[in-house]
């Protein structure tokens, strides 16, 4: 076997990390600003008061000086989270034209992910945006060689996976936001590139973790049979995951 392949693998690696680390680290700002409860506007101020300029950057104010307390999430941990998850993306797809959609797309999934924890919300301004990103990004990647997915079944995929979740929406509203239906456009964009096995396994895996969660707090006595978790993280996780192994398959 060529070293070529590996030597190329491990470039891809190494890339992707540093660019979700450096990605990530631009996530604080706008992790704080996005944070605020349904129907509220997005945060226009630090909290001592001072005008926030821009989306993206560290969560901490320079007028407050740098004494003040970061006012968002740590840019740290989410450099290292998105580094994390980017070379995951790298191992698992190599060299092929998808990888850098997916290293595009996956700073605004781990975006996602942090906001819906923080406020059990998925702004729209990220989840339509997503969708869209996904379908227009994978349409130039299918005409590259060496790819190894189909744009139709990507569209497909965000048709099905986003009908799916509307129903699901419909049936019970107080268990499913109207957020995760959005998200479910783009999770089943990503999923469907690499076929149906995909689709389902990364749906599975999403409602999966998310069961689990829910019952390890019903467990730990944090919440009841009727508490409302924020889905969002699981159903990206899911999709991370379900991509993951489509890469790996294809």
């Amino acid at each position: 076997m060529s070293s070529v392949p590996d030597t190329g693998l491990v470039v891809a690696v190494a890339v992707a990390a540093v660019w979700g680390g450096a990605a990530g680290a631009l996530l604080p700002r706008a992790a704080h600003r996005f944070s605020v409860p349904s129907g509220e506007p997005w945060r226009e101020r630090c909290p001592g008061g001072h005008p926030l300029r821009g989306w993206l950057g560290r969560a901490r104010c320079g007028q407050c000086g740098e004494r003040a307390p970061a006012y968002g999430p740590g840019g740290g941990r989410l450099a290292v989270v998105t580094g994390l998850v980017c070379a995951g993306l790298a191992a698992a797809t190599g060299t092929r034209p998808e990888l850098a959609v997916w290293l595009l797309l996956a700073p605004a999934g781990v975006l996602l992910a942090v906001v819906d924890l923080r406020v059990k919300r998925l702004p729209d301004p990220l989840t339509l945006p997503l969708a869209g990103a996904a379908l227009a990004l994978l349409a130039p990647a299918a005409l590259l060689p060496e790819h190894a997915g189909r744009w139709t079944t990507a569209l497909l995929g965000a048709l099905t996976l986003g009908a799916g979740y509307f129903v699901l929406f419909l049936i019970n509203p107080a268990g499913m936001g109207f957020g995760d239906v959005k998200l479910a456009l783009g999770a089943g964009a990503a999923l469907g590139w690499y076929g149906w096995p995909t689709v389902v396994l990364g749906t599975f895996a999403g409602f999966l973790l998310g069961a689990l969660y829910g019952g390890a707090l019903v467990v730990a006595r944090r919440a009841n049979r009727k508490t409302a978790i924020p889905f969002g993280p699981f159903l990206i996780t899911g999709a991370y995951l379900g991509v993951l192994a489509g890469a790996y398959a294809a």
